[in-house]
């Protein structure tokens, strides 16, 4: 690998840092799930309510989405980063105060630090490894992924080991991100300063029909995600499995994505077209999504481990797209802001809708099959999402007239 005005050393310690800030952007969300049951039965939160503590971290996401590539800008990438990673921090450390309130508040301070890097992770990896994007976003999908496993898997027992209470529990997650931000310092303080030129794709970028197809595609995958790893957990207790179990066909769930999010992004960075894999995505969806319909917990891992690929698959997809569909680093985070504001405000309303719908029909088949219905117009948008085109073509013309696209095949 080789980053622009960086030294071989430099570029291993910025992928290395890349990977475990990566590791971060999932578990103050995932947590919440093996921990509902607790958590209702502490706080009287009814289920519709407890979905909220996935629902407005993801509501964050959409919001400060649109910020993130501005805050880039001003104070660059490196900086914006360890202001990302130290919100955080300071939002899994609120939800250890004891008001209810504290709970909601500090799951979207955290929100806000998550969206941040969402958004702003792409755009380094689309300048600083501008012929390793397919690797590089390989690299972030699968640290991404494994965050949402070790939180699936881990948060219960360790709660268990150490005697902790449910706040305790998600608080745990808070050491590790702290850990990631004293990592992240060398890199914000040895930064350059920001570049003083404007986005030329800001306004371009909501007006393009590629763009709107990711940003869609981004949003109704991550709405199949987040409404599983919230409501799964309960599922599957529901249908007789126990806590720990439970938790840890979730974890299963995100490990068997990781193999996804490890061949995905390589794959789809050397094909001209990505729409296979947005198909395969979609299928997955429907035949986990099928089986938990028909045997909640009797065939609990096979339908985890189909749904693993699913959510590997999409959530690769999605974010390399950001880098395929655009030629440049600063175009690349002009997506990913508007992608990730239209998608996380899509799957924010996953989770919510889950839960209102299981309160008002008493159980879970309902839920379910509006999931499985969801999976068509996720299907359309990958497909479009998936042509050999850039946002930029808008402005400049069919594919055949644009130049090569650093990182892509020739």
């Amino acid at each position: 690998m080789s980053g622009v005005g960086r030294s071989r050393r430099d570029v291993l310690v910025l992928a290395v840092a890349i990977a475990l800030f990566s590791l971060n952007l999932r578990p103050a969300l995932v947590a919440v799930g093996p921990l509902a049951p607790q958590l209702r039965d502490d706080t009287g939160l009814s289920a519709s309510a407890t979905s909220l503590l996935t629902t407005l971290p993801l509501v964050c996401f959409g919001l400060f989405a649109t910020v993130a590539p501005r805050l880039g800008r001003r104070v660059g990438l490196e900086r914006a980063l360890l202001a990302a990673i130290l919100l955080l921090v300071a939002g899994i450390a609120l939800r250890l105060a004891a008001p209810t309130a504290a709970l909601f508040a500090g799951s979207a301070v955290a929100g806000a630090g998550i969206a941040i890097a969402n958004v702003l992770l792409p755009g380094v990896i689309k300048r600083d490894f501008p012929r390793h994007t397919g690797p590089m976003m390989a690299v972030y999908s699968v640290a991404l992924n494994g965050g949402a496993a070790l939180a699936a898997g881990l948060t219960v027992p360790l709660e268990d080991a150490l005697g902790l209470s449910w706040r305790g529990a998600l608080a745990l997650w808070g050491i590790v991100a702290l850990a990631t931000a004293v990592l992240w310092l060398p890199q914000a303080r040895t930064a350059p300063p920001p570049s003083a030129g404007a986005s030329v794709h800001a306004r371009g970028v909501w007006r393009s029909r590629v763009a709107w197809a990711v940003a869609l595609f981004m949003g109704l995958q991550s709405l199949e995600f987040y409404a599983l790893s919230a409501w799964l957990p309960t599922v599957l207790r529901d249908d007789g499995m126990s806590a720990s179990t439970a938790g840890l066909m979730v974890a299963l769930m995100s490990a068997s994505s990781i193999g996804a999010s490890l061949v995905v992004p390589v794959v789809a960075a050397r094909s001209r077209r990505q729409r296979g894999l947005t198909a395969a995505a979609a299928g997955c969806f429907v035949f986990g999504s099928v089986g938990l319909l028909i045997a909640p917990a009797g065939g609990a891992l096979l339908w985890v481990m189909v749904l693993g690929l699913g959510q590997g698959t999409g959530i690769s997809l999605s974010l390399t797209m950001f880098v395929l569909r655009t030629r440049t680093a600063e175009a690349a985070g002009e997506l990913s802001g508007m992608a990730q504001t239209v998608g996380y405000l899509i799957a924010a309303g996953g989770p919510l809708a889950a839960g209102a719908l299981h309160d008002l029909s008493g159980g879970w088949t309902l839920p379910i099959a509006a999931l499985i219905v969801g999976l068509v117009p996720l299907a359309a948008a990958g497909w479009r999402a998936g042509e050999d085109r850039t946002i930029e073509d808008v402005a400049q013309g069919p594919p055949a007239r644009r130049a090569a696209r650093p990182g892509a095949p020739s």
